[in-house]
């Protein structure tokens, strides 16, 4: 069995990423007598000069609580480049980077990331590599698992958030716009705005009319109520529009929550204010749900390399941790269903997604 295996994060940084690392290192040092070494920077880390550090229980020792990754991540590096705007995985420094893992004496990974980082991770199985990828999105839209780590704290920090527009909104007689992450999908949106008494949630699943954010906004100042706040995920899209960006060239999301809070102040002539949780929702201590499942994925992740069930992600489903193919375990992706029992619950106590329709009658 393997005498030494390597770890890396890669993507973007999420809540609980250190209790993975720490689970991996405690599991396959205690468990299986294997010794661990970190790669920093993502795949970086193993291309021209090497950057590792050696990983022990006294290493690992308090990182539980701890947010960001200790290993350094990466969203983009030499294993991606674009093309016509869309990333494409290099096949060149696969391998450089397998003769430099025989270099370092490691004989099988553990992929901490999401859907590039993973698809890198099948590449080096492809070439007979033996790897284990665990999944990492905030989003929470990774198909082959029914949780990833990291979407609860995002939740609690957006809920947070909501709670305390919710008092300044009710004093100042405004409309609140807070814009949360979600690029394709809206879960973070959706179970904040649950949580946290939104009255109008815009997901990139269920495009939005401005006419229909209008007429709900309306309808609660003649109902009485002076304040109204909005959830709008980043990748929110007007009907018959598409997303909207901050930046064209590094086509990165953003700006959707302040082109809401510039078009109902113009058509409602009531103040609005928008505020962008952004990284807010990335960083900070994992809560317990989070640190629970990442540590459960860390230590299933080992015993499936042990146990040769490589070139797999490990995954949640029915409170089981199982493994998948890397092949399939991105490729789907989950979005919120348009009828589904979140988004009816929402409807039935009041909560407008401003569709078209839901004021056609």
């Amino acid at each position: 069995m393997y005498k030494q295996i390597g770890i890396l994060t890669g993507g973007g940084d999420a809540p609980g990423l250190n209790a993975v690392i720490r689970a991996v290192v405690r599991t396959a040092i205690g468990e299986f007598g294997m010794k661990c070494i970190g790669i920093e920077d993502s795949f970086e880390g193993i291309l021209g000069e090497t950057h590792t550090m050696k990983l022990t229980r006294s290493t690992v020792s308090g990182i539980l609580p701890r947010g960001g990754t200790i290993l350094g991540t990466r969203n983009k590096g030499s294993f991606v480049k674009m093309v016509d705007g869309k990333p494409q995985i290099a096949q060149l420094p696969i391998g450089e980077a397998l003769a430099n893992l025989d270099i370092l004496g490691i004989e099988a990974l553990i992929a901490i990331g999401g859907e590039g980082t993973l698809a890198i991770a099948e590449q080096f199985h492809n070439r007979g590599f033996p790897v284990i990828g665990v999944p990492k999105t905030i989003d929470n839209d990774l198909a082959a698992t029914e949780l990833t780590f990291g979407f609860m704290t995002a939740i609690d920090v957006a809920t947070e958030a909501l709670d305390r527009l919710h008092t300044t909104a009710a004093s100042h007689d405004r409309v609140m716009i807070l814009e949360v992450m979600g690029r394709h999908t809206g879960w973070i949106a959706l179970h904040a705005g649950l949580a946290g008494s939104a009255d109008i949630i815009l997901i990139p699943e269920i495009p939005f009319s401005f006419d229909s954010v209008i007429r709900a906004v309306q309808e609660r100042e003649n109902s009485g109520s002076r304040f109204t706040n909005i959830v709008v995920a980043e990748g929110a899209m007007e009907v018959g529009k598409g997303e909207m960006y901050s930046d064209t060239h590094e086509l990165r999301l953003g700006g959707m929550g302040d082109h809401v809070r510039k078009v109902v102040e113009t058509m409602t002539g009531k103040e609005s204010r928008c505020t962008v949780l952004g990284h807010l929702q990335r960083g900070g201590s994992p809560n317990a749900f989070d640190r629970m499942l990442g540590t459960n994925f860390g230590a299933c992740a080992v015993r499936a390399l042990y146990n040769g069930d490589t070139g797999k992600m490990v995954a949640l489903q029915a409170g089981t941790i199982i493994t998948v193919p890397l092949s399939e375990a991105c490729a789907n992706i989950k979005t919120v269903p348009g009828d589904g029992q979140l988004v009816r619950t929402a409807r039935d106590i009041g909560i407008s997604f401003a569709a078209p329709k839901e004021f056609a009658h």
